[in-house]
C-alpha cells in the first residue's frame, strides 16, 4: 500500500549516484528508460478505457493483485454503499456514456506515477443514486500510481467530487439510514520537520533533490521567508468552492488556515521529475475559528491535498493545489449540499 515509508523512500534515495566503469551516472540518466517506460503503462491504462480493448489492455497493465486504494468519487461511492442504487458502469460510463479523460500532466520517480487529468461527459445514467441531468461535467482528477515490473500494482485517485455535484445541479442522495459517511481522521502521515531533516541529511546531488527540499521545508514550523521566486504564482487555492461559498457571503479572508489555528499538516511522499514536484500531504487541524462564515465546529479534520509545484532556474516560481473539498466538509459534520445551494 502507499505506506509513509513506501512512498518517501524515493525522496531519500534519489541523490544517491550510481558508478559504472568509473563514471557517476545521476539517477534521472540512469532511471530514465524505467521511467518512460512507468508513464506509457499508466497511459496505456487511462487511454485504454471506454475502448474495444479496454479489456484485453487491463489484463496487460494491472498486476493479478492490483488495488485500488481509493476512487476517484470516493465519498459519493462510499455514502450510495447498500442503498441499491443502480451501478455506475466500468469507469463511470454507465452514468458517462461519453466520457473522454483530457490528460494534462503525467509524472514519475521511482515506482511511482503521478497523472492530472480531466474528467468530462455527459451525465445519462445513474451516479451513486443521482438521476441523469443531462449535463456535462468538466472535473479534475488525480491519481498516484505504483508500477512494478510494467505492471500497476496499486492506484489512488482523488476527483474533484465537489465541482462534479455543482456543475450537475444535484445534492448528494441522502442514505435510508439518514447517517452520513465520514471519512475517518487517521494520524497517518509523517510531521513536515521530521521529513525536512531526513531530506537535508541525503545527498542532494541532482537538481530534483534540492527542488524536492524546498517543496518539503514549505510545510515545515519555519519555512523560509524567501522560499519562492519573485513573481511566483499559486493557480489554483486547494479549497476554491469553499472559497467561492466564502466570496458568496462576505468571508473571503476565512481561510483553511486560519480556521484550523492548530493547523500541522502530514506529508505523504513526493514524486519529483525534473522541474516538477509533487507532495501528497493531509491538511490537519481543529476548527476552532470560522471557515468562509461556516461557525467554529470543534471538529477535528484530515483530509487528502497534492501540491504541484513548478521550478524555473532552480526557483519555484508555480504552484497548483487540489484538495479533498467533499472529505473535509463531511468532517466538519457539515450537509456536503451546502455547496449546491
Amino acid at each position: 500500500m502507499f505506506t509513509r515509508r513506501g512512498f518517501l523512500k524515493s525522496a531519500v534515495v534519489a541523490g544517491a549516484g550510481l558508478t559504472l566503469a568509473g563514471h557517476e551516472i545521476r539517477p534521472a540518466q540512469a532511471q530514465a528508460p524505467l521511467l518512460e517506460r512507468n508513464k506509457a503503462v499508466a497511459l496505456r491504462f487511462k487511454k485504454a478505457q471506454g475502448t474495444p480493448e479496454e479489456e484485453a489492455a487491463m489484463k496487460e497493465v494491472l498486476a493479478p493483485g492490483y488495488k485500488r486504494l481509493r476512487g476517484g468519487l470516493h465519498h459519493l461511492a462510499a455514502n450510495a454503499q447498500g442503498q441499491g442504487f443502480p451501478g455506475t458502469g466500468s469507469f463511470l460510463r454507465g452514468a458517462f456514456p461519453d466520457r473522454v479523460d483530457v490528460i494534462e500532466e503525467v509524472i514519475a520517480e521511482g515506482d511511482q506515477v503521478g497523472m492530472l487529468f480531466r474528467f468530462t461527459g455527459t451525465h445519462r445514467g445513474n451516479l451513486f443514486g443521482i438521476p441523469p441531468t443531462g449535463k456535462k461535467v468538466d472535473v479534475h482528477e488525480i491519481a498516484i500510481l505504483r508500477i512494478a515490473d510494467g505492471k500497476m500494482v496499486e492506484g489512488w485517485f482523488m476527483a474533484d467530487e465537489a465541482a462534479l455535484l455543482k456543475q450537475l445541479g444535484a445534492r448528494m442522495p441522502e442514505r435510508s439510514d439518514g447517517k452520513l459517511v465520514v471519512p475517518p481522521v487517521t494520524h497517518t502521515g509523517e510531521d513536515p520537520d521530521a521529513v525536512v531533516k531526513r531530506l537535508e541529511a541525503a545527498p542532494q546531488a541532482t537538481l530534483e533533490d534540492r527542488q524536492r527540499l524546498i517543496v518539503a521545508r514549505s510545510k515545515g514550523a519555519a519555512p523560509p521567508k524567501e522560499l519562492r521566486a519573485r513573481g511566483y504564482r499559486q493557480l489554483r487555492n486547494g479549497f476554491p468552492h469553499l472559497r467561492e461559498y466564502g466570496v458568496a457571503r462576505g468571508a473571503p479572508d476565512a481561510t483553511v488556515t486560519l480556521a484550523f489555528p492548530d493547523r500541522r499538516d502530514r506529508i505523504d511522499g513526493f514524486i519529483a521529475e525534473k522541474s516538477s514536484v509533487w507532495m501528497r500531504f493531509k491538511v490537519a487541524g481543529t476548527q476552532t475559528v470560522s471557515l468562509y462564515s461556516i461557525p467554529p465546529t470543534g471538529k477535528v479534520v484530515e483530509v487528502a491535498e497534492i501540491g504541484t509545484a513548478r521550478f524555473v532556474d532552480g526557483k519555484w516560481a508555480e504552484s497548483w493545489y487540489f484538495g479533498d473539498e467533499l472529505g473535509m466538509i463531511l468532517q466538519l459534520g457539515l450537509s456536503p449540499n451546502i455547496l449546491i445551494g
